[in-house]
C-alpha cells in the first residue's frame, strides 16, 4: 500500500532544508531516495523541494505570527536578489523605451512584426532626422537594430493599450444587377500575381449619414498589399468610375480584376460596363460576409480611420484636404511601411488550425520580387522609391492631416466622434 498524502508531504518537509543546501550531487541522491519512497516524478520533486519553505504559525503575546525556516531561497528569482540586491541590469533602459515609443507613434503605431523591419530600413533617415528629433545614439541604435519584434510589443504593450478603434457598418444593396456580377470564389483569381484589387469604401459621415458628405475609395491589391486611396467628393455613381480609371493608371503595373461589396457604388451600369470595356474582371463578395472582402476592410481601419479619424468631412475643402492626406499616405504606405502576409495553414492534431506567416515585408519589396512584373516597372519602383525620404514623407502627411482637422474644427461642426461610431462600407 503506497504512502498517504500527509505522509509524502512530510517527507517532502523534512527534506527540503537539506536538499536546498545540497551539492549537484546530493541532489540527486535525495531524489532518488524520495522517488523510491513516494512513487512520485524526480522533476515534480526536485520542483517541491527547491521551492518548499518550512513554516508555523505560533502565538506569541496574543498575536498570530507566521515563522518560515531559514534556507536556500525557494526561486532562482528570489536567488538572484539575494546575490545581487539591485538586479540584472536592464538591457533595454527607459531612454531607449521612449525613443522606440516615439518611432512607434510617428509611423502610426504598428505591430512589431513591422516596425522593426521598418526601422532596419529606414535607420539611417531617422538617426539623420532633425525634426522630430527622435534622440537616437549610437548604443541606442545598436538596440534597435538587434530588438527581436516579440520583445518590441512588449515594451510598447502600456502605450498599445491606450488605443482603441470601433466602427459600424451602413452599407445599402445595389440595383438588380448582380446577375450579371459573379460571386468571387476560390478558383476565381489568381491571387500569386499582383493585380487584383479589393474595394470598398469608407464614409466620413460623423454620426449620422444625412445630406451630402465626403468618401474614400479604398483599393487593396490581394498579392502585395499595395494600397489607392481617393477621396471622393458625395455618394455619386460617377465618382466612383473617375476613382477607379485614376487607380489604374496610376499603380505601376497592369489592373487585372476588382472584387467589391454588394453595395450600390460598385454594382451599378457605370462601373459594370466600364470593366467590359477595359476587359477588367468584377467579382463580388457575398451578401453579409464582410470577411469575403479582408484584405481592404483591414486598411479601412489600419489606413483610413487610424489617419483621418471619425469625423464628419461634407465641404469642398475638406475634400480637398482629404486628397492632400492620400497624396502622401499612398507612396508612405506602399514604400515604406512592412505589412505581413499568410503564406499558409496546418492542421494540428487538436483540429485547429495554425497559421504561418511570411516575413514583413513593404509592398514595393514583394512586387519587385514578383516574376509577374516586368523589369520596367521594377525599374521604375526603384526610381521612385530612391527619390523618396520616408522622414520627410511622413512630416508632410502629418502636416496634411493637422490641415484637415484644423478646417473641421473652424467649421465648427459639434459632431464629436469618441471612437464608438463609425460607418464604413
Amino acid at each position: 500500500m503506497g504512502l498517504s498524502l500527509k505522509t509524502r508531504k512530510e517527507l517532502i518537509q523534512e527534506h527540503s532544508q537539506r536538499y536546498q543546501r545540497a551539492s549537484k550531487k546530493e541532489k540527486g541522491k535525495i531524489l532518488d531516495e524520495l522517488s523510491g519512497a513516494t512513487g512520485l516524478n524526480r522533476d515534480y520533486l526536485a520542483w517541491k523541494l527547491s521551492r518548499y519553505k518550512s513554516s508555523t504559525w505560533v502565538t506569541i503575546n496574543g498575536k498570530r505570527v507566521h515563522f518560515v525556516a531559514e534556507g536556500k531561497p525557494r526561486s532562482g528569482r528570489d536567488r538572484r536578489k539575494r546575490e545581487n540586491p539591485g538586479g540584472r541590469p536592464r538591457k533595454y533602459h527607459d531612454a531607449f523605451i521612449t525613443v522606440l515609443t516615439k518611432i512607434w507613434e510617428f509611423i502610426d503605431q504598428p505591430c512589431g512584426a513591422r516596425l522593426v523591419p521598418f526601422i532596419r530600413e529606414t535607420i539611417d533617415f531617422l538617426e539623420a532626422s532633425e525634426e522630430p528629433n527622435f534622440g537616437i545614439t549610437k548604443d541606442i541604435r545598436h538596440l534597435l537594430l538587434e530588438i527581436s519584434d516579440s520583445h518590441a510589443d512588449r515594451l510598447l504593450r502600456p502605450a498599445r493599450n491606450r488605443m482603441a478603434l470601433r466602427g459600424a457598418s451602413c452599407t445599402r444593396r445595389g440595383p438588380l444587377l448582380k446577375s450579371h456580377i459573379p460571386v468571387r470564389t476560390f478558383f476565381a483569381w489568381d491571387e500569386r500575381k499582383p493585380g487584383f484589387f479589393e474595394i470598398d469604401r469608407v464614409a466620413h459621415c460623423g454620426i449620422h449619414t444625412k445630406g451630402a458628405f465626403c468618401w474614400t475609395l479604398s483599393s487593396t491589391d490581394v498579392y502585395s498589399g499595395w494600397i489607392e486611396l481617393r477621396a471622393l467628393l458625395n455618394n455619386a455613381h460617377r465618382w466612383v468610375k473617375e476613382a477607379l480609371i485614376d487607380i489604374r493608371q496610376t499603380i505601376p503595373f497592369p489592373l487585372y480584376g476588382i472584387d467589391s461589396d454588394n453595395g450600390g457604388e460598385f454594382i451599378n451600369t457605370q462601373v459594370l460596363l466600364w470593366c467590359q470595356q477595359e476587359q477588367i474582371q468584377f467579382t463580388r463578395g457575398r451578401p453579409y460576409r464582410k470577411n469575403d472582402n479582408c484584405f481592404v476592410e483591414q486598411k479601412n481601419g489600419d489606413r483610413v480611420r487610424k489617419m483621418v479619424g471619425y469625423f464628419r468631412y461634407d465641404t469642398e475643402a475638406e475634400w480637398e484636404a482629404l486628397r492632400e492626406v492620400y497624396r502622401y499616405l499612398n507612396p508612405f504606405t506602399n514604400y515604406w511601411q512592412p505589412s505581413i502576409k499568410i503564406s499558409g495553414k496546418t492542421k494540428c492534431e487538436n483540429g485547429r488550425y495554425r497559421k504561418h506567416y511570411e516575413a514583413a515585408k513593404t509592398p514595393c519589396q514583394r512586387l519587385l520580387e514578383s516574376s509577374w512584373i516586368s523589369e520596367a516597372c521594377k525599374e521604375r519602383l526603384r526610381r521612385e522609391k530612391a527619390q523618396q525620404n520616408p522622414i520627410e514623407l511622413k512630416k508632410a502627411l502629418d502636416s496634411a492631416v493637422d490641415r484637415l482637422l484644423q478646417l473641421h474644427q473652424k467649421k465648427g461642426d459639434t459632431a464629436v466622434v469618441d471612437g464608438t461610431v463609425s460607418a464604413r462600407f
